[in-house]
């Protein structure tokens, strides 16, 4: 009578790969010899073992779904439970289905692999990243070798059949251990795990399908990006080995200090330096920004540390609508050096405003004192 090899892990016919896998893990960590020592589990352990190879190989589970047993056409193999006459796969096959491997169907690799992603850096100035530009950048990446297009042989051949592996992309050996006979499985050396080799490797690629390349690609770069940022080019990354698809180009964004604005996301920022008169009487300023000249009106009275708001002249919002603003920041100076007669008028503003100075000298003169302090100053 054939065993039930879904009834051994607890499972119902037709359970999924994952149940499988899933119930043998859960019950081969209770049975383990190492773990437990109840002599049962041996042999417990043993017929676990046989149901996980026999549910994980596509062969033998075919032979399971049709009401067979796949192990009676060898004459009884399952005498040792722990060797490979017992159907399982050795410790190769315990650490698949404990850290996720195919369990029987790993196969050889193929040639054609992903490219890798590819990083450069690329400098704008603040107008650049403010309204946006266009710009060319040069990168030297991997490109499609264009003699064998990917194919990686010589032109009129083509990959054979590793010897080695026999096409497996996989060589095994057999080990004697506690568990029993293992056969342990690796990589091949020769093919590199693909199952091919090239006996006539392309003369450009030697073989890799891609080649070394420097080109000139135009990037975008959108209003309002930000230092930092990096745009991304989907498909102009390294091609990937035996010509697979390139993986995506990142640009990052540095933006170079600017003479007189600085940035804190959509708003620009600057300063002005106001002499104490203008900041004290009012004035009309012609300030030059990144749109242009523009009219800032200073408010008599205005005070050193100031904030004047000049609305929608900063960057786009990259995400949403409208700009920010530009921020003017406003220091008003104090003369250092006074002759005489500015002193004498800066001593009568005081007096007029009952202001003591440090000597307590002040003198009481007139109207038309402010426009005399202007002139002073202004050198009349």
């Amino acid at each position: 009578m054939a065993t039930d090899y879904y009834g051994v892990l607890g499972l119902a016919p037709g359970a999924t790969d994952s149940e499988i896998k899933k119930a043998y893990r859960r019950m081969a960590r209770d049975l383990h010899p190492d773990v437990n020592p109840d002599p049962g589990a041996k042999e417990r352990f043993g017929e676990v073992s046989r149901a996980y190879e026999a549910l994980t190989d596509p062969e033998k589970r075919r032979i399971v779904d049709l009401g067979g047993d796949p192990y009676d056409a060898n004459g009884g193999r399952g005498g040792n439970p722990f060797g490979n006459a017992a159907g399982f796969g050795g410790l190769g096959d315990i650490m698949d289905a404990f850290f996720g491997g195919a369990g029987g169907a790993r196969g050889p690799r193929g040639r054609v692999r992903e490219g890798g992603d590819a990083l450069i850096r690329v400098e704008l100035d603040l107008a650049e990243t403010v309204f946006g530009t266009t710009t060319d950048i040069t990168v030297d990446t991997a490109v499609l070798c264009d003699v064998c297009t990917g194919a990686g042989t010589a032109p009129g051949t083509h990959p054979e059949t590793c010897s080695t592996c026999n096409g497996r992309g996989e060589v095994q050996s057999v080990q004697r251990s506690f568990l029993g006979q293992v056969i342990a499985s690796r990589p091949c050396p020769t093919c590199q795990a693909t199952g091919q080799v090239i006996p006539n490797p392309c003369p450009q690629c030697a073989g890799d399908g891609r080649v070394r390349a420097r080109r000139t690609i135009p990037v975008k770069v959108p209003a309002g990006v930000e230092d930092g940022m990096r745009i991304r080019l989907a498909g102009h990354g390294e091609v990937g080995p035996g010509g697979g698809p390139a993986g995506d180009l990142y640009v990052e964004v540095h933006e170079r200090p600017h003479d007189v604005f600085t940035r804190d996301g959509e708003d620009l920022h600057c300063r002005v330096t106001l002499p104490m008169t203008a900041a004290a009487l009012g004035t009309t300023l012609k300030l030059e920004t990144l749109d242009g000249n523009e009219d800032l009106d200073i408010r008599a009275g205005t005070q050193s540390g100031s904030v004047l708001t000049l609305r929608a002249h900063g960057a786009p919002r990259l995400r949403g609508t409208g700009r920010g603003n530009l921020q003017v920041h406003i220091d008003v100076q104090t003369p250092s050096r006074l002759d005489e007669r500015q002193q004498e008028l800066l001593r009568e503003l005081a007096a007029l405003r009952n202001e003591e100075l440090a000597d307590g000298a002040a003198a009481n003169h007139g109207g038309g004192l402010f426009s005399r302090v202007r002139d002073a100053f202004n050198g009349r």
